[in-house]
């Protein structure tokens, strides 16, 4: 099938590149023309064939925001938008309302997968009517894993982004408990080669994960995370999840103390976000800050 895709960087650019080697036809735009197939919108909506599937993946908010208006205005009844950024699920029934009086459809998509999804393939969660996801069905199935697992129509429209949020929120506590382990080791004078006790936790324990297997990478590449600041940015997701389960009278613990611990990083060099920032960078490419 045909896709325009919108928004080609740290993710947007590899998901562009497994898609063609699906065997489907991709049209990118992104401001920088250094990586755009097109020089605009308008150019790549006129290359694509109706019914047209455009995949939006810039960040959250106004980016967001602008390019779906951008786009309201080029496409034609019968085409499809998807979200595919790490928008708020109450920004996708909005987004929905406006393109749907054009009869134009929209679906929403959570997307994991970071740096890494290139040659693993994407973990994705979409949202909206059976009809317009089937449209977009054979995009899906080129971006995930292989196997059976991996990609979930979780329900109707803002259901995919809201499945990543939670996704997001349970990835901030399970850092956060690497990090606090990973502060303990490091503190006591017993433990003499933190770097192996957490590699020998990959193999047999209950506690093995790809997160564990990350943080592992990250101390071979500075064994006490000496060179970075104790700083941990948080994306959004983590505060809309406790604003949801404050909503839903869901008591979230765990969550809410790791996002509370990203806000601690910010008033001292705390060691555990050393490991934090550390993680983040290497799932998903996120910038860490050196100590000067």
């Amino acid at each position: 099938m045909e896709l325009g895709l919108v928004g080609l960087g740290k993710m947007g650019g590899n998901m562009r590149e497994r898609i063609r080697r699906a065997g489907h036809t991709v049209i990118g735009y992104d401001r920088n023309p250094d990586v755009s197939d097109v020089h605009s919108l308008e150019e790549l909506v006129g290359k694509l064939k109706g019914p047209r599937v455009i995949w939006v993946m810039v960040p959250a908010g106004a980016a967001t925001q602008s390019t779906i208006d951008e786009l309201a205005a080029l496409l034609s009844p019968g085409d499809i938008v998807v979200d595919g950024g790490n928008s708020r699920w109450t920004d996708d029934e909005k987004h929905a309302v406006e393109l749907g009086i054009k009869g134009i459809g929209f679906v929403d998509c959570g997307v994991s997968g970071g740096v890494w999804g290139l040659e693993n393939g994407y973990a994705l969660m979409y949202g909206g009517d059976a009809e317009n996801v089937a449209k977009v069905q054979p995009v899906f199935d080129a971006l995930k894993p292989e196997g059976d697992f991996g990609s979930v129509h979780a329900g109707k429209v803002g259901a995919g982004h809201f499945a990543k949020m939670v996704h997001n929120g349970i990835e901030y506590a399970m850092m956060q408990a690497y990090a606090e382990g990973w502060e303990l080791l490091e503190k006591v004078d017993s433990v003499t080669d933190v770097r192996e006790v957490f590699r020998s936790w990959q193999e047999g324990t209950v506690i093995r994960s790809w997160l564990l297997d990350l943080a592992v990478n990250a101390l071979d590449d500075d064994e006490h995370l000496d060179k970075l600041r104790g700083f941990a940015a948080d994306s959004g997701e983590g505060r809309w999840t406790v604003e949801a389960a404050i909503d839903n009278a869901v008591p979230l613990p765990a969550i809410t103390a790791s996002l509370f611990a990203r806000f601690a990083s910010r008033q001292d060099d705390s060691p555990q976000m050393k490991m934090i920032a550390a993680l983040r960078n290497q799932f998903g490419g996120h910038a860490v800050e050196n100590k000067k």
